[in-house]
């Protein structure tokens, strides 16, 4: 990295605050403008808003592509396009015309106040963004060669300081920004790439045979797994705020359609990309790196600067996404559940919330040196918790009673923990009966819903009172 390699950085930063600052949430904001920016999400500003922040990850996809090769594709790009396209068709709009402000107040709403903020604070687990606060830490390593800590505490710091005082709206004005850099940076990449190695007859004969196959020397269980998985879209935070913060349900749907377009095109360069790193650097002590060591090895100066940004958009879009969203399920679901509150002091639990969270995921990246595991873990315990309660409020006429959905939230959420800290307790670091913790918890969410629940009326869609 060299002088203008950092002075585009600088830049950037400078830019990214300008956007964020730009309007501050005023005293009297509603909360509605805070966390939903008044619900005027325009079509541009959805596609690109989603697109950026359900795409944080990009290091943990440089460390499987590295790893696994094109079995990348099957694991983090085709079981969410499927789970998106299932989200549009089902949810988009219904999430919409609920005219809610998150995902908790539909299970207030459905269920009741108790299921409420046991679904809040599995939420908010979900959304602290640990696995991107870890890669921020180690591109601030490989970029700026900080230690990884401090780049943790530093990048984090930097990633949410404008949402503190701008809210959604903030969120939205850098996401748009960063959705641009993340798409140029690879396009650059790959190009320099091709340009300088050629194209596959390069990698067919670099790169390990398992590389390109379906399934990257992994079994097809553990690929099916990151399907089940992926059916946390259906529950994904992101989603819902972006859905309740369009301009209409058909805003929404559209908007999640195309994103799905966009995120297919970025999982093309980034898997390519991937695989050129495992032919050009097969010693790399870490895969979580491949990335911005194969920038490093490839690009001359300048355009090097403009791959670190794209790699630095890519994870604080989704870090300040993240953050704002485990901090708004904080002040809006889960202290207003433990006690009352006025509206203007959501506002200033919601901030706490932001702290809280942070503080919450710089521990977790610090304990987790893998964005991978991270995902598996959280995503194993949360999605069973979640996925047939939330669903199942929004769609068809058979509800579960108000203690069943409780129960089969704790129950799910309690049974696959047990079952994923179960590998520790192994000789050989596996799960009970070798069976991954998500399906334990999901069969008996499943099991629950299909003994305690009954037809009756939908329920109204509208504020809960």
């Amino acid at each position: 990295m060299q002088t203008l390699d950092y002075a585009l950085i600088v830049l950037y930063l400078a830019a990214l605050l300008c956007l964020g600052f730009v309007r501050r949430l005023k005293k009297d904001s509603s909360v509605t403008e805070m966390i939903l920016g008044g619900r005027y999400l325009t079509l541009p500003a959805f596609v690109a808003s989603l697109v950026s922040t359900w795409y944080g990850g990009i290091l943990g996809v440089g460390e499987y592509s590295f790893k696994y090769g094109l079995s990348n594709w099957l694991v983090f790009g085709l079981p969410y396009y499927l789970a998106a396209f299932l989200f549009a068709l089902f949810l988009a709009e219904k999430v919409r015309k609920s005219e809610l402000l998150t995902i908790p107040e539909r299970l207030a709403q459905t269920y009741d106040n108790k299921t409420a903020l046991a679904g809040s604070v599995i939420i908010f687990l979900m959304t602290v963004p640990a696995a991107y606060i870890l890669m921020l830490g180690v591109l601030c390593e490989y970029l700026f060669g900080f230690p990884f800590w401090v780049g943790v505490l530093f990048g984090t710091v930097f990633s949410v300081v404008y949402v503190f005082m701008g809210g959604f709206k903030s969120v939205v004005r850098t996401d748009l920004f960063q959705f641009g850099l993340m798409f140029l940076g690879f396009i650059i990449l790959l190009v320099v790439l091709y340009s300088r190695y050629g194209g596959i007859n390069f990698l067919v004969g670099a790169l390990p045979e398992t590389h390109l196959t379906w399934h990257g020397g992994n079994s097809g269980w553990y690929i099916a797994v990151w399907y089940f998985i992926a059916l946390a879209t259906l529950i994904e935070p992101a989603f819902y705020q972006r859905c309740y913060a369009a301009q209409s349900g058909r805003v929404a749907r559209r908007g999640i359609f195309i994103a799905i377009g966009f995120w297919a095109l970025f999982d093309f360069l980034t898997t390519t990309c991937g695989l050129y790193a495992r032919a050009i650097l097969p010693s790399l002590a870490d895969p979580v790196a491949s990335y911005p060591a194969l920038a490093l090895e490839v690009l001359p100066v300048g355009l090097l600067g403009l791959f670190a940004l794209a790699l630095l958009a890519t994870v604080m879009s989704t870090i300040d996404s993240y953050s704002f969203l485990a901090a708004s399920t904080f002040g809006n679901d889960i202290v207003p559940r433990l006690k009352r509150i006025s509206g203007t002091t959501i506002t200033r639990y919601t901030r706490i919330g932001l702290i809280v969270s942070t503080m919450i995921a710089v521990v977790f990246a610090l304990f987790f040196r893998s964005a991978v595991d991270i995902w598996h873990a959280f995503g194993s315990i949360g999605t069973p918790a979640l996925l047939v309660p939330v669903f199942f409020a929004f769609v068809g006429k058979r509800r579960l009673t108000p203690h069943a959905a409780f129960g089969s939230i704790v129950i799910s959420a309690l049974l696959s923990l047990l079952w994923y800290v179960s590998k520790y307790w192994s000789v050989d670091g596996s799960y009970w009966l070798g069976i991954e913790p998500i399906f334990p918890g999901l069969l008996f969410s499943l099991a629950i819903y299909g003994l305690f629940s009954h037809n009756r009326e939908q329920t109204t869609f509208g504020n809960n009172p």
